[in-house]
C-alpha cells in the first residue's frame, strides 16, 4: 500500500501583491530573469511603437515638377511656419494629409507656385533709368506669362509656353509686318483638346496681342503634333463642334425615346436601336409680296376721291366783217319750251339777251350764256382704293431635321422545350414585328413627306460575355492602402503574442506555479514538498507527482493538519527526510 504524505513549507504569507511578485521573481534562474526583462521591454518598445506608427500622418504631394526656384521659395516658407514636409525621390514636395488644401491656399496667397514664369509682376520691381527696349521686352515677357497662365487653367493642360514675336511699328505701310504667335502645350496623360478648344486658344492669343490675327497663331503639344490644323480643317470643311454635338443629342433623344418604349415589351438587353439623323443648318431668309383683287366695291376702303368739273362757252365761228356781222340777233322764232321736268317759264324768256338755254336735237334744254352761247360742262371723278397687299417675311432658322433612319434589331424570344426542357431560341411572330415596327414609328416622329426610313429585324443574340475592365483587387489603390494598414497592425500583433507566448508566458508559469486542485490532496500517497510543492510518494520511496500548489496560504495550512491528522505515520517520515537533507 502506497503511503502519501502531505505539508508545506513554514513561511509567512506575502502581505500584498509586490512582495508575492518580488517573491516569484526570486524564484526565477537568472536567465529566466534575463528573458522577462527583454520580453518585457520588446513588448513595451513595440507598443510605443505601434501607436507612434499609427500616429505618423500620411504624406500627399503637395506640388510636383516644380523648377528649382518656386522650390526653394515653398520649402523655405514651410520651414517658416513649422510645417512638416518631405521631399519624395523624384523631386515633389509633400506634406500631411489633412494639411495639403491648406498649405495650398496659403502659398497661392502668397503667389506660389509661379511654375517657372513671370507675369505682370515684372513690370512692379522696373529699375529707375530702364530703357525703351527694356521695358518693351518686359512688357512682352509679361503679356506671354500671363497668357500662359490662363492657358493653363484648361483642364487638359499641364503647361503651357507662349512666344510672341511682336514686331516693331513702321510708318510705311508697304514695310508693315503683322505679329505671330506660337504656343507649346504640355497636356496631361490621356488626355487632349477638341477642335472647339484648339479655336478657343486661338482666338485668346489673337484677342490679347493688338492686330495679330488666328491664321498667325501656332499650336503644338508636347509630341510635336500641330494642334492648330485641326481647327484650320474644321473651318474649311464648315464643320463645328457644336453642331455636331447638337446631332449625337437628337439621336440619342430619339433612341431613349424608342428604348423607353421596348423597354417594358421585350426587356433591357433584348434589343439595339441606332438613329441616323440628317440636319439641315443651313440658314435662309425670305421676302414675298402678294396682291389679291378687290373686293366688292362697298366693302372697299376708299383712300382717296379727287372730283374736277368744267364749263367753257363755244364761240361761233368768226369770218370776216360785213354787212352780215354787222347786224343784231335775229329774234327767235319758235318759243322755248321748259324742261321735262316741267315748271314755270322762265322770265323774260322772250326777252333779248336774256336767253337762260336752248333745246337741243335730243329734246334737252342745254345751258346757255347771256349772249346765248352753249355752255360746255365736264366733271372727272377720280377713286383710289386701297390695295389688298400681304408683305412676309420668313426666316428659316438652322438644326431643322431633313431626314431620319432608324435601324432596330429585336433578340430572338428564349423559351423552354416542353420535349427537351432545355432552352431555345424562337423569332417573333409577324403580328409582334408589326407592333414593334408601328411603336418605333411613332417613338421617332416617323415622316413620310420627310423620307424618313426605319428597319426593324429579328435575329438572336449572340452570347459574349462582358469584359471585366475593372482593376484586380490587389491593385486597386483603395484596397493597397487598406491592406498595407491591415498588415501594419497584423504584423505588432504577432510580435506581441510572439514575445508573450514564447517569453513571458514561461516565465509566469515558473514564477507561479500552477495552483493543485483538492483531488490531488485527497489522493492516497500524496505528501507536500518543500516551497509549499506537494509530492506524491509510492511504496519505492520515488516522487510520482510534484509541482502542486495551493491556491491560498491558509487552505495550505489546512489541508497539511488534516494530512497529519489522517496519517502521522507519513508526515513523520517526510520530515525525516528533510532534517536528513539538510544534514547532508
Amino acid at each position: 500500500m502506497a503511503a502519501s504524505t502531505e505539508t508545506t513549507a513554514g513561511i509567512a504569507p506575502p502581505e500584498n501583491q509586490v512582495d508575492r511578485l518580488r517573491e516569484a521573481f526570486n524564484r526565477l534562474s537568472g536567465q529566466q530573469k534575463v528573458g522577462l526583462i527583454v520580453a518585457i521591454a520588446a513588448i513595451v518598445a513595440v507598443i510605443v511603437g505601434s501607436i507612434l506608427w499609427s500616429r505618423q500622418p500620411d504624406y500627399k504631394v503637395l506640388f510636383s515638377n516644380l523648377s528649382e526656384k518656386d522650390g526653394g521659395s515653398i520649402i523655405a516658407i514651410l520651414e517658416q511656419q513649422n510645417i512638416p514636409h518631405r521631399m519624395s525621390n523624384n523631386g515633389a514636395i509633400m506634406v500631411p494629409n489633412e494639411r495639403v488644401h491648406e498649405v495650398r491656399l496659403k502659398l497661392a496667397s502668397q503667389g506660389l507656385p509661379r511654375g517657372g514664369m513671370v507675369g505682370f509682376e515684372l513690370m512692379e520691381n522696373q529699375k529707375f533709368g530702364i530703357s525703351q527696349f527694356a521695358e518693351q521686352v518686359n512688357y512682352q515677357r509679361g503679356l506671354e506669362g500671363e497668357l500662359a497662365r490662363t492657358i493653363m487653367s484648361i483642364g487638359a493642360v499641364e503647361a503651357a509656353r507662349v512666344h510672341l514675336a511682336i514686331p516693331k511699328p513702321s510708318v510705311f505701310v508697304r514695310e508693315e509686318q503683322k505679329p505671330t504667335a506660337s504656343v507649346m502645350l504640355n497636356l496631361y496623360p490621356g488626355r487632349a483638346l477638341d477642335g472647339a478648344q484648339v479655336a478657343g486658344i486661338t482666338h485668346l492669343i489673337s484677342s490679347s496681342v493688338p492686330q495679330l490675327q488666328s491664321s498667325n497663331v501656332s499650336i503644338i503639344d508636347q509630341n510635336g503634333a500641330l494642334l492648330s490644323t485641326l481647327k484650320n480643317k474644321l473651318t474649311e470643311a464648315g464643320l463645328d463642334a457644336t453642331q455636331l454635338k447638337y446631332v449625337r443629342e437628337i439621336e440619342n433623344g430619339i433612341i431613349g425615346r424608342i428604348e423607353q418604349i421596348l423597354k417594358p415589351v421585350l426587356g433591357s438587353d433584348n434589343f439595339k436601336v441606332q438613329i441616323a439623323a440628317d440636319i439641315d443648318f443651313s440658314q435662309s431668309e425670305q421676302t414675298a409680296e402678294t396682291f389679291r383683287p378687290n373686293a366688292a366695291q362697298e366693302a372697299s376702303v376708299i383712300r382717296s376721291q379727287q372730283n374736277n368739273e368744267t364749263a367753257s362757252v363755244n364761240q361761233a365761228t368768226g369770218g370776216v366783217p360785213g354787212a352780215l356781222t354787222n347786224q343784231p340777233p335775229v329774234p327767235a322764232t319758235a318759243p322755248l319750251t321748259v324742261p321735262a321736268t316741267g315748271g314755270p317759264p322762265a322770265t323774260g324768256a322772250n326777252q333779248p339777251g336774256n336767253i337762260q338755254g336752248r333745246i337741243d336735237a335730243a329734246g334737252v334744254t342745254a345751258p346757255l350764256n347771256a349772249a346765248g352761247q352753249p355752255i360746255n360742262t365736264s366733271k372727272n371723278s377720280t377713286i383710289n382704293y386701297e390695295v389688298d397687299r400681304t408683305i412676309r417675311h420668313t426666316k428659316q432658322g438652322m438644326g431643322a431635321i431633313r431626314r431620319l433612319t432608324a435601324a432596330v434589331v429585336v433578340n430572338h424570344r428564349k423559351e423552354i422545350d416542353a420535349k427537351s426542357g432545355k432552352e431555345v431560341n424562337k423569332p417573333l411572330a409577324e403580328a409582334e414585328m408589326k407592333q414593334i415596327n408601328d411603336l418605333v414609328r411613332e417613338a421617332m416622329g416617323f415622316s413620310q413627306e420627310r423620307g424618313d426610313s426605319i428597319s426593324v429585324a429579328n435575329a438572336p443574340f449572340a452570347g459574349t460575355e462582358k469584359e471585366d475592365i475593372s482593376l484586380p483587387a490587389w491593385k486597386d489603390p483603395e484596397n493597397v492602402s487598406y491592406i498595407k494598414e491591415l498588415v501594419k497592425y497584423l504584423l505588432i500583433t504577432a510580435i506581441i503574442a510572439f514575445l508573450y507566448f514564447k517569453v513571458i508566458q514561461p516565465s509566469l508559469k515558473t514564477m507561479f506555479p500552477a495552483p493543485a486542485s483538492e483531488d490531488d490532496f485527497d489522493t492516497p500517497g500524496g505528501v507536500a514538498g518543500a516551497a509549499g510543492h506537494v509530492a506524491v510518494i509510492g511504496e519505492d520511496g520515488e516522487e510520482i507527482q510534484d509541482n502542486v500548489q495551493i491556491d491560498h496560504y491558509a487552505a495550505k495550512v489546512q489541508k497539511a493538519r488534516d494530512l497529519a491528522q489522517a496519517d502521522p505515520k507519513a508526515v513523520a517520515n517526510i520530515i525525516k527526510e528533510w532534517m536528513g537533507g539538510n544534514a547532508s
